[in-house]
């Protein structure tokens, strides 16, 4: 398949179009000559083939091509709430996360988050999951571009987050099964949506827990393992996906 890139500009069809910087360096690291063939996307939806006219040391130019209409979303939304997680652990779920389908992403600040964000370091930050979103999308196929949040505070995003669909709490506290839940409620899930609550390393304290279930989170489980906070978010949309019609 031709190499995938992400246009922030609307796309048109026939339009001769100057390439971006960050294209245009992505473009020569590929060796790409004048006249091969690439793909191009706007992530308002769709894509549209596109043939490379000049490649210059700081310039390129395409011209765009006919929009092909097909997508490779997910048929239910869903949407992470992620508790900060440290290191690259954050870097490496957000990828993923949006491989598997994430709609959107709500990174959080809970009690036993390891890094502490805020001010031009959390923007910063936001800016860097933002492109990571965008290289994910250009690898996996996907055309429209999840959301990325700014840092919330767990109780901030609690009080103000619409109460919209089912309210999912991945809890080693929690009684209820997300498959067996997922079939049973499958219809409803698929039209209304699925948001997803984990915590960060250690996960979510008790308190905040029981603060998630009052604001109308149920709490699931996925068996007797307990998953680190990079791994919980990504089996959940593996099994939504699994039972729900993703895969």
């Amino acid at each position: 398949m031709p190499p995938r890139f992400f246009i922030e500009s609307a796309l048109t069809a026939d339009a001769v179009l100057d390439l971006p910087d960050a294209v245009v360096r992505h473009v020569q690291v590929l060796r790409l000559s004048p006249g091969d063939a690439i793909t191009l996307f706007d992530g308002r939806g769709g894509s549209h083939a596109a043939t490379l006219m000049e490649i210059g040391k700081r310039h390129a130019v395409a011209q765009v091509g006919a929009r092909d209409t097909s997508e490779a979303e997910l048929p239910f939304s869903v949407t992470l709430a992620q508790g900060l997680a440290g290191g690259d652990k954050m870097d490496w779920l957000i990828e993923k996360a949006v491989e598997l389908g994430v709609t959107a992403i709500q990174p959080l600040q809970a009690a036993r988050s390891v890094v502490r964000l805020s001010g031009e370091r959390a923007a910063k930050r936001h800016a860097h999951w933002q492109a990571l979103v965008e290289a994910a999308c250009e690898q996996c196929g996907r055309n429209r571009l999840p959301a990325v949040a700014p840092v919330a505070t767990l109780e901030g995003w609690l009080a103000s987050a619409p109460a919209t669909g089912a309210r999912l709490l991945l809890s080693p506290r929690a009684t209820a099964s997300l498959p067996e839940l997922a079939a049973a409620r499958h219809d409803h899930w698929m039209a209304d949506g699925v948001t997803l609550l984990i915590g960060p390393e250690g996960g979510l304290a008790p308190d905040e827990e029981d603060l998630a279930m009052r604001a109308g989170f149920t709490a699931v489980s996925l068996g007797p393992r307990i998953l680190r906070t990079e791994t919980a978010g990504l089996a959940c949309l593996a099994t939504l996906n699994a039972i729900l019609g993703g895969f």
